[in-house]
Order: structure tokens, then sequence, then C-alpha cells
């Protein structure tokens, strides 16, 4: 398969005659609502939670999956778009190994915000039993459920080839685009006739009755799902939380590369970004050292629950350790709630982004509520009464 093939999603799976279409949403016009937001209050563009479901020091797995359904809950009720959470493997910090799990709990506990994965590593999965999963997340929340993929493992490559069942991790360009076509063809249920897989159905899905499936979004940190989200005219989220310095290159590669498609007929971009309010500056600062030290100790194989504010002040930071966490909270947008809009739409500005998806790295749930809280109060979001 010609790399041009490739980008364009053209399959030569088991088969398929090279060249055939198989561009998520061919022959089928979507509306683009479904990927679209709208802005609220005063705020410049949607805003939208991504959460990491952190487990801190002296908690558990429970009380952070727990925190998950509070703050889905609160961004429900105070107008943010959308609720995504992500694929970790072997991190301690975190407790969202299986996200499509997780949605199916979050799901249950609310009933408007879009929710969605932030994202599922495709390599790490069959195709099909992606398609399996988010069609029976569409059909719990119809019309509420995003699917966003990225082609890291999520993890470290040890940890990779035990999921993937293999010590040949190679995420060259070829393969994930290949990955994604059979993956559309099953959320779409379209094989075409001669295809092995056309007579296996991902179900729930097309086949049981109208058709409708999640929205498809590729994520990215470099320049690769960019170019190939343009080129497949699907929409594009940026980790600008831990790759700020390539957010712009790769929203303008995006953009250069969009075609219109069946899912949008112009570029739609979202952007993750570290931010945290405070009721004033230096409780800001205490909370967001915790998740720079939990970054480096990550950076440097020592991964584990994220610190305490206490454990973070009294850490002892090397002078390389310390040259990392300067760089590292340059990215973070903290502090006062004035403070953190005015990065906030600092950032916008630059980036150009259409959506902001914020992720609060904190210990403790009250400091990530309340951060999530503050920002919807400074942005005058709504307050929307549960079940209206």
């Amino acid at each position: 398969m010609s790399d041009d093939d490739a980008m364009r999603g053209r399959g030569t799976g088991p088969g398929e005659a090279p060249g055939a279409d198989v561009r998520p949403g061919a022959g089928e016009i979507r509306s683009a609502d479904a990927v679209r937001g709208a802005a609220s209050g005063t705020a410049p563009v949607p805003l939208s939670v991504l959460d990491l479901v952190t487990v801190g020091s002296g908690r558990t797995a429970t009380q952070a999956l727990g925190t998950s359904v509070a703050l889905a809950r609160l961004a429900e009720r105070r107008g943010y778009h959308r609720h995504w959470v992500a694929e970790h493997h072997s991190m301690p910090g975190v407790a969202s190994s299986s996200p499509a799990v997780i949605l199916a709990h979050l799901a249950a506990h609310t009933s408007r915000i879009r929710l969605g994965s932030g994202g599922v590593m495709l390599p790490n999965h069959a195709p099909l039993v992606i398609a399996e999963q988010f069609g029976t997340l569409e059909a719990m929340a119809p019309g509420r459920i995003d699917l966003g993929l990225g082609r890291a493992p999520g993890t470290d490559g040890a940890t990779a080839a035990a999921l993937r069942r293999t010590d040949r991790l190679s995420e060259g360009a070829d393969e994930f685009p290949e990955q994604l076509a059979e993956l559309v063809r099953f959320l779409d249920d379209d094989f075409p006739d001669g295809h092995p897989y056309a007579r296996i159905h991902a179900v729930p899905g097309p086949v049981q009755g109208p058709k409708g499936r999640p929205p498809v979004w590729l994520l990215g940190s470099s320049g690769f799902s960019a170019r190939l989200a343009g080129m497949l005219g699907l929409p594009f989220a940026f980790a600008h939380h831990f790759s700020a310095r390539n957010t712009v290159p790769a929203l303008e590669l995006y953009r250069d590369s969009f075609r219109p498609s069946a899912v949008l007929d112009a570029p739609y971009t979202l952007i993750g970004v570290s931010a945290l309010a405070a009721d004033d500056e230096r409780e800001a600062r205490r909370q967001v050292l915790t998740g720079a030290l939990s970054m480096v100790r990550l950076r440097t194989g020592r991964p584990g629950l994220i610190p305490t504010p206490e454990e973070a002040e009294a850490y002892e930071f090397s002078a390389v350790e310390r040259d990392f966490v300067d760089g590292w909270l340059a990215n973070v947008v903290h502090g006062t709630p004035d403070a953190v809009r005015d990065g906030l739409d600092g950032l916008q500005k630059r980036t150009g982004a259409d959506e902001l998806m914020i992720t609060a790295n904190a210990h403790g749930a009250e400091a990530r509520l309340r951060s999530y809280e503050l920002i919807a109060d400074v942005y005058d979001l709504p307050a929307v009464a549960p079940g209206v």
C-alpha cells in the first residue's frame, strides 16, 4: 500500500480491493452537530472536561471513580460540552485502563452531556471489539457518545507487549490507517461484497436498526494523526497538555491537510489543556505542584499515586528536576479564576482551537471539582437543573 493510500485510509485488507473508499462516513451524511459544540456564557469556545481518573496518595481507585461520577454530574450541570476519559495502563496514579467500562458507568449517572474516549488506543485492541463496545455505549446513551482514537500504546513498551501479546510494537504509518478503516467498516456495517468480513456484524450496530454510531475523532501529540485526520475530514484533538510545543504546527498541518467529508465540511479542532483554578494563587500553585511531581516520578521510572500537596511542597527537587517542573508548569494554566480565564482565552487565540478540553491534575477530589466550578463561574456558564 502506498503512503498516499495509507493517509487516505484506503485499505488493502483481506479481500478488499486497493483504493476502496473507507473514509469514515463514506456514503452517508451525518450531522456536524454531533461534533461541533456551542460556546456557553462568555467562553470563546465550548469548554469540555478531560478526566484522567487520578488516584491520589491515601485514596483508592473506588474513590477516584466516584470522583469521576461527581465530575461528570458537575460538568453536565454547569454547561460543559463533553466529558472524555483516557486509556492508560500500568500507571498507579490513574484508574482509566478501561474507558468503555467507565463511560458506561458515567452514562448511567448523566442524561445530557456528551461522553467519550480521549482516547482508546486503537493498536491495543481488535477493531471489532472497539466497534462492539462503542456500539453498546451508543445504544445505552444514544447521540451522546464520542469515539476518540489514538495510535500510541498509552503505556510503556513492556506493558504494550503484554496487551498486544506481541513484542512487535511497530506503529508505522501503514498500520494505523488500516486499523482505522477496518473499525469504521464495522461501525458502519458496510464491508463490500466479497470481503471476508462482509457477513460479520458489530452488535449493537446498524444491522439491528436505524443507522447511527459515535463520531470518530483522531487524537495526537505530533503531526501524523493531524495529517491523517485532515485528509479523512475528521475532527482532531491535540494533546497540548503534554506536547505544548507541537500544538500550533500540528493544528496548522491538520487545517492545511483538511478535505471536506461527509463528517465535516470544515476543520474542527479540540485541544487538551491542563488548567486549575483556586480561590487564591498560592493554593493553585500547591495543587498543580502535585501533578508536576507525579510527572517527574513517571519520567524517571518511578510512577506512583498522585502525591499530596504537603508531600510535593516538602520534596527536594534536584536541579534537573526543577528545570523539568518549571517547564511543565509553564504550560499549566493555573491561579485565580480570572487568571485562568485570561490564560485560556490567550491560548485559544494563539491556537485558534475550536474547543478547549480542560484537565485538572491535582491530588484530591475537592480541589479538582472546585476548579471546574470556579472556571464555570468565571465564564458565566449556565447552571442547569439535573434532568432538564
